[in-house]
């Protein structure tokens, strides 16, 4: 880790413009050179070969779970490594690869380590998520937590209202390929595992899960939701004919009628100051 492009979000989670700025100082501090810097999304994401052209060996994310993954599936076929800091609400990738939460020490941290580690992710056609997908009406929740972030509480109370409605007033989505579930569910979270796809679905006759599935989302942290099911699978499509709605990282996304979803791993390029990350 020598030459650095700094990719940011200064207006996601707990970034700023300033605690960028302060990044690059400490960036100084190590003797690590700056080849480049992204605001996105004011700016867009790098390309591979604007990235080799600088001479970058590392990306640096300093951002939440929705820019981290744009740059991450934008550069999949790069090269180079990634350093994650914590720079959004849930910060679950950064808990997974670094002990310490605070960015300056990560950076002083991985500027020691020579680890690299590879991340499992979920897949769907040329979408990844490293954190999560979910599927079903209860995605409708995205919209209500993006009012909540920011602060646009009239708007607020009407994604809500509307997500309730929907997450109620559908049938439900069904999946095939994940043993055991055979019902219709409101939502059906999709993550990373080690033996594959980690599947826990959430039926609407329960629907307190539904409730705190929605306060979830509007405070940031939409895993902590409970789940009524949960099974393991290999693959997983959605059933139906009709294009649906998903999630990657908390961004949205249309998938095709059974597409299919399956698991995936990266190749080791994420710094890890972690003894025990993945």
């Amino acid at each position: 880790m020598e030459k650095l492009w700094f990719i940011t979000n200064p207006d996601s989670g707990t970034t700023s413009r300033a605690k960028c700025d302060a990044l690059e100082a400490v960036f100084e501090e190590n003797a690590l050179k700056l080849a480049g810097r992204t605001d996105f999304p004011e700016q867009k994401l790098p390309k591979e070969a604007e990235l080799d052209a600088a001479g970058a060996d590392t990306v640096v994310l300093f951002a939440g779970d929705g820019t981290i993954n744009a740059a991450l599936c934008a550069l999949a076929e790069w090269k180079g490594s990634f350093l994650i800091l914590p720079g959004g609400t849930m910060n679950l990738l950064a808990k997974a690869l670094h002990s310490d939460l605070d960015p300056s020490k990560i950076v002083h941290a991985a500027h020691r380590s020579d680890r690299l580690v590879a991340l499992p992710y979920v897949e769907a056609g040329r979408h990844r998520a490293f954190v999560g997908l979910i599927l079903g009406p209860a995605a409708a929740w995205v919209r209500a937590r993006e009012a909540a972030r920011k602060g646009r509480f009239g708007r607020l109370v009407g994604a809500a209202r509307a997500a309730w409605r929907k997450t109620f007033g559908e049938q439900g989505i069904r999946v095939a390929g994940a043993p055991g579930l055979s019902d219709r569910y409101q939502a059906v979270f999709v993550r990373p595992d080690p033996d594959g796809l980690d599947i826990a679905a959430v039926d609407a006759r329960d629907w307190r899960s539904i409730a705190q599935l929605g306060w979830e989302w509007v405070n940031g942290d939409w895993v902590a939701a409970r789940s009524v099911t949960e099974t393991l699978a290999k693959q997983l499509r959605v059933r139906g004919r009709k294009r649906v709605l998903a999630l990657f990282d908390g961004e949205p996304v249309t998938l095709d009628a059974g597409e299919a979803i399956t698991p995936g791993k990266s190749r080791k390029a994420f710094i890890a100051t972690r003894e025990e990350a993945v």
